[in-house]
């Protein structure tokens, strides 16, 4: 087993300790993905920011993640640093605020490699453009010049996958990723990590509230609400035969935008 996350909690501490997540547990095997499905607030981020790391001094963390057959919350916080990026990489939601908008696009990519490795720039940048030429994106070597606001959102999350995947880590959780860009764009980079999946055998988190997203890459699905799983298991099968009310209530709001998008088109 990949990763094994036992009654994880998040609580956050100042003013009000208040548990933010309660008793989250699952399994991701190897070239697996699972599909966290959620609205806003329910903890889908927290969840995936507490088995990252990334969560500030205000929260407490308990429970277990097991990476590997290691413990990541008993690890030294320099060796955990080292994993992220190494064995696992994080896109995160919003691809205009993840770059600088002081350095171009190139200098961001080679600077994060070199973090992680002992690669001079040339080979970081060569290392860099291949995985771009990978993931199918043109004219790579113009896109190094570019600094973010010359490129859209589709454009700079895809170019977030290649970074995510440019040292091949084992583990790629992807926070929302198709939350701030149009609906060709999400395809596009459904269609890049997909690819990922099949080429490199990257196992993946797919963080999403939206339902068919979630559907169309997730293997299994973990279904959340205020804080706490709802429902879990194969995704074909849980979104088919939703068990709690509201994994129910989400499947029939999908089920009626369809209806009524459908009931617009035949009409006009």
């Amino acid at each position: 087993m990949m990763l094994e996350v036992k009654n994880l909690a998040v609580t956050l501490q100042k003013p009000t300790h208040r548990e933010l997540v309660s008793d989250v547990s699952f399994t991701l095997k190897e070239d697996q993905c699972l599909g966290i499905l959620g609205e806003s607030g329910s903890g889908k981020s927290l969840t995936c920011n507490a088995i990252n790391g990334l969560l500030g001094e205000h929260f407490a963390i308990s429970g277990e993640v097991i990476f590997e057959g290691e413990d990541l919350f008993s690890m030294p916080q320099k060796q955990r640093r080292k994993m992220r990026g190494e064995k696992i990489s994080m896109i995160m939601q919003s691809p205009m605020t993840a770059f600088n908008p002081l350095f171009t696009i190139g200098n961001q990519a080679v600077e994060t490699i070199k973090q992680h490795s002992a690669m001079s720039s040339k080979d970081a940048t060569e290392l860099f453009c291949d995985v771009l030429t990978r993931v199918n994106l043109k004219s790579v070597q113009s896109l190094l010049k570019k600094y973010p606001h010359e490129l859209s959102g589709g454009m700079l999350q895809r170019i977030m996958v290649a970074l995510a995947l440019v040292l091949k880590p084992k583990l790629i959780i992807a926070d929302e990723p198709t939350t701030a860009i149009d609906y060709i764009s999400q395809r596009e980079v459904i269609k890049e990590l997909q690819f990922v999946r099949e080429q490199f055998g990257t196992s993946l988190i797919f963080v999403s509230h939206d339902l068919s997203l979630v559907s169309h890459i997730a293997d299994n699905v973990m279904v959340m609400n205020q804080g706490k799983v709802v429902e879990y298991g194969d995704t074909k099968q849980v979104f088919t035969n939703p068990q709690s009310e509201h994994t129910r209530y989400l499947v029939d709001t999908r089920m009626a935008l369809i209806n009524r998008f459908k009931s617009v088109m035949e009409s006009a």
